[in-house]
C-alpha cells in the first residue's frame, strides 16, 4: 500500500458492498507488449471507495489460479473486505485493453467458462443484510447465469432496507443485442435507487435518444438519482423532478481506463456519508467529488484511483 494511504477495513459492517467480476487488463503498451493489470468494473469500484476511506467489501469468485491470487491480493491490500468473497476452481476472466492516441480504452473479452458468472444462491446471500449501499453492475449484471442471481439478491436486499446502485458499464458484443441489453437496463432501473452509464452506453443502449430524454425515462422507472457521464464534458444527472450538470476538472489524460469507476466510487463515497432523501446540495456534492475523483485517476496509467488524502490535497474545497 502506497505511504500514506487509509488503513484496511475495520471488523465493522461496511458502508458500501460491492458485488461483481475482478478481471485481469492485459494493456498494450506503446511498444507492443502486454502488461497484466487488476480491472474490472466492481474490483475498481471497491477498490475506489476503500482508498477513500470508505468501508467496504467485495464479493467476487476469485480464481484460484494464478490470475485470480493477484486479483484478490489487490483487492486485500488496498484495505477491500473480502470476507465473504468466494474461492472459485474456474479460470479468472480476462480483457485486452488496447489504448488510442488519446488515451481512450477499447476491449475484447475471454469470459467462456470463467469464474464470475457463476454465482450460486447461497454465495449471495450475505448482501442481502438491509443496510448499507450494495452496488453492482457490467458484465455481472447481464451474463448469465449468475445475472438472474444477482438480480433478485438485488430485489431482497432492496426489500431489506438496502441502497441498490448499478452500472450496466456496456461491453457491446457480450451481452446481446442492444434490444435485449436495454431490457435488462431498464429491469435493472427498477430496482436501483442510484443509475450511472456513460454516454456511450447511453448511445448504445438508446439510439437516436438524448441524454435527458434518458435520464428521464429511468427516473419513470423508478431510479432516484439517474447519472450519464459525459467524459471530458462531466455528468449530466436527474434527482426527483431536479436536472443537474457539472463539468469536469481540466487534467492532463494518461489515459482513461478505471475512469467511470472513479467516478462511481466518488459519488458512492459522498452518497454513503448522508442519509437517503438526498438534498440538491447533497446531490452536487456527490457529482462533484465523482468527477473530482475521475479527474485524477485520468492523470495516471491504469485504474489507479486515488486515496483520500490525495483528493484532500488537490481539490481542498471539495467534498
Amino acid at each position: 500500500m502506497q505511504v500514506g494511504a487509509d488503513p484496511g477495513p475495520s471488523s465493522a459492517a461496511p458502508a458500501v458492498t460491492v458485488i461483481g467480476e475482478a478481471v485481469v487488463d492485459l494493456v498494450q503498451e506503446p511498444d507492443g507488449r502486454y502488461t497484466a493489470h487488476p480491472g474490472g468494473s466492481p474490483l475498481n469500484v471497491a477498490v475506489g471507495l476503500a482508498r477513500l476511506g470508505v468501508p467496504t467489501a467485495l464479493l467476487a469468485r476469485f480464481s484460484t489460479n494464478r490470475f485470480g491470487r493477484r486479483l484478490r491480493a489487490h483487492a486485500e491490500t488496498n484495505g477491500v473486505d473480502l470476507r465473504h468473497a468466494v474461492d472459485a476452481d474456474e479460470p479468472a476472466t480476462l480483457g485486452i485493453a488496447t489504448l488510442t492516441g488519446t488515451g481512450v480504452a477499447t476491449y475484447d473479452f475471454y469470459v467462456d467458462g470463467t469464474a464470475d458468472w457463476q454465482w450460486r444462491a447461497e454465495e449471495l446471500d450475505p448482501v442481502v443484510v438491509g443496510r448499507g449501499i450494495v452496488h453492482t453492475g457490467s458484465l455481472a449484471a447481464f451474463l448469465r447465469p449468475g445475472a438472474d442471481r444477482l438480480t433478485d439478491t438485488l430485489r431482497a436486499a432492496r426489500g431489506r432496507g438496502a441502497l441498490v446502485s448499478v452500472d450496466p458499464n456496456i461491453r457491446p458484443g457480450l451481452i446481446g443485442s442492444p434490444t435485449s441489453a436495454r431490457d435488462r437496463v431498464d429491469e435493472l432501473a427498477r430496482v436501483a435507487h442510484v443509475l450511472k452509464a456513460s454516454e456511450e452506453d447511453v448511445a448504445w443502449l438508446y439510439p437516436g435518444r438524448t441524454t435527458d430524454d434518458v435520464l428521464r425515462h429511468w427516473r419513470d422507472l423508478g431510479v432516484t438519482l439517474a447519472v450519464v457521464t459525459l467524459g471530458a464534458g462531466g455528468v449530466a444527472a436527474a434527482c426527483g423532478t431536479r436536472g443537474f450538470r457539472q463539468p469536469a476538472p481540466v487534467v492532463a489524460v494518461a489515459d482513461t481506463i478505471g475512469a467511470g469507476d472513479a467516478f462511481t466510487a466518488g459519488l458512492l463515497a459522498a452518497l454513503s456519508g448522508v442519509a437517503p432523501g438526498w438534498s440538491e446540495h447533497d446531490v452536487r456534492a456527490a457529482l462533484r467529488y465523482g468527477v473530482e475523483v475521475a479527474a485524477v485517476t485520468c492523470t495516471r496509467a491504469g485504474a489507479d484511483p486515488p486515496y483520500r488524502h490525495e483528493m484532500a490535497s488537490r481539490f481542498p474545497t471539495g467534498s
